[in-house]
């Protein structure tokens, strides 16, 4: 049996009544990866997951044993609510994610306080349920596959209390270097680095995995043994996003953008709102380029498909607003006429992304570090205007796809916005041949391909 262990997991449960809990299929990238492949019986005729009730319905579900999935063992954890939210919010989101990605402002950030010390023993106590939800599901022999930063601490504990398990866990995100790595008190790096070299740990790019056993050797010793890490990029499901592309609701989004936009080129970007994909140098890059080539103006209207996120945290929040405040200025500077240079647009509708993706110029992904980025993956593949990737090298997919995308970077101003007019000024049939040689590319790793993998490397 494959057992999957994950914060987030396959389904939300939702009060019906009288008439028990309904389920849905849940949010996020890494549980629409895995879902289809465990209810497929890729994990084995028993496939199980492991992951944490998210909701109070989920814990109401839970509590009334109504916790059910089609072609999958599933198993929510009703975690101490302050624990969570503290190993969630304060060393998950605000810590180790700020780490791994550079995001720090350190003259200021982080402080490491009484209050972060009992983060840090939610976020221990949390890896200890799971651990000891997997120890308890799993039979002798079995592959427990542990996913992400929300649980760097179960291999260390899961391989102490069952040395029999074949074991892997899968960082999604990028990863530091020993200099970032010193930035945590050291109690807390060498848990988290003595845990991570006790399995195979995989990565979506080399960098990440030099990055981590870099780390790992200065924080547990030059001569520490270290579990060889792997590298397994995911990519998008080509049958699966094909059919969203071809569904009667992105059709209708396509025909809703075309109007807004006319004959316009158009720039695209996708993400969540967050300091990681940098999205104000992004409409600096755009106020550049529309300044120093005045022919793009009222040529081209930039399209941000922003997706709040992790709205809980003040860091969030007013990144948020500064999101708003740049776009508007933006408009504010250059506006003519019918014409609103940037368009924000934060509805949470994935036709809406997909129609976009399918009619951009130009597709900008200008990440400060990313482990991966599926965005830059899935935009080539279903776009059908030969649309042009602008790919920070520093993202995961740069690996991959560098050599048929143009090359932003991620702090040059300057350098960003002479890659977007040469990416929209680029002749039809450079183009065409940048535009076959991504679709090949991004289509070469599927999810089950990535899965596979860490089934392989389990040890």
């Amino acid at each position: 049996m494959t057992v999957v262990v994950s914060n987030r997991g396959p389904y939300e449960f939702s009060s019906g009544g009288g008439s028990g809990f309904t389920a849905r299929p849940g949010a996020g990238g890494l549980a629409s990866a895995l879902r289809p492949l465990l209810e497929s019986g890729a994990a084995g005729p028993d496939g199980a997951w492991i992951a944490a009730a998210m909701s109070d319905s989920d814990r109401a579900a839970v509590r009334a044993g109504a916790v059910e999935a089609p072609g999958i063992r599933l198993r929510l954890l009703d975690l101490d609510p302050a624990d969570y939210r503290l190993a969630y919010d304060l060393v998950s989101n605000r810590t180790l994610w700020f780490l791994y990605h550079g995001l720090f402002d350190l003259p200021r950030r982080p402080r490491f306080d009484a209050r972060w010390r009992d983060a840090w023993a939610g976020y221990e106590a949390v890896n200890r349920t799971f651990a000891d939800a997997a120890a308890e599901l799993a039979a002798d022999g079995d592959v427990v596959l542990v996913q992400d930063l929300h649980l760097a601490l179960v291999p260390g504990m899961l391989r102490d209390k069952r040395p029999d398990l074949r074991l892997a866990h899968f960082t999604h995100t990028a990863f530091c270097g020993p200099n970032s790595m010193r930035v945590l008190p050291w109690d807390a790096a060498r848990a988290l680095c003595g845990s991570m070299a006790s399995v195979p740990c995989g990565f979506h790019a080399e960098r990440w995995a030099q990055a981590f056993e870099a780390s790992a050797h200065e924080v547990l010793g030059a001569d520490t043994s270290i579990t060889p890490t792997f590298v397994a990029p995911i990519g998008p499901d080509p049958a699966a996003l094909a059919a969203v592309a071809d569904a009667e609701a992105t059709r209708t989004a396509v025909a809703d953008l075309e109007e807004r936009i006319g004959d316009r080129a158009l720039l695209l970007r996708v993400d969540r709102i967050d300091p990681s994909k940098n999205v104000l140098r992004g409409f600096a890059a755009y106020d550049r380029l529309l300044e120093a080539w005045p022919s793009w103006r009222e040529r081209v209207v930039f399209l941000a498909r922003m997706n709040p996120s992790r709205e809980t945290l003040a860091e969030y929040q007013a990144y948020h607003r500064e999101v708003e405040l740049a776009a508007e200025r933006v408009n504010d500077r250059w506006a003519r006429g019918e014409w609103q240079p940037v368009l924000l647009d934060r509805a949470d509708d994935y036709a809406r992304t997909v129609a976009a993706m399918t009619r951009y110029d130009a597709l900008l992904v200008n990440a400060v570090k990313d482990g991966l980025n599926l965005v830059a993956k899935e935009g080539p593949l279903v776009n059908t205007c030969d649309g042009v990737l602008c790919l920070s090298a520093d993202t995961g997919a740069w690996d991959e796809l560098g050599v048929a995308a143009l090359e932003v970077h991620p702090f040059d101003i300057e350098q960003t916005a002479a890659a977007l007019d040469a990416a929209l000024a680029l002749p039809a049939d450079e183009r065409a041949a940048r535009a076959a040689r991504l679709r090949d590319l991004a289509a070469a790793r599927t999810p089950a391909d990535w899965f596979d993998d860490q089934l392989t490397r389990a040890g």
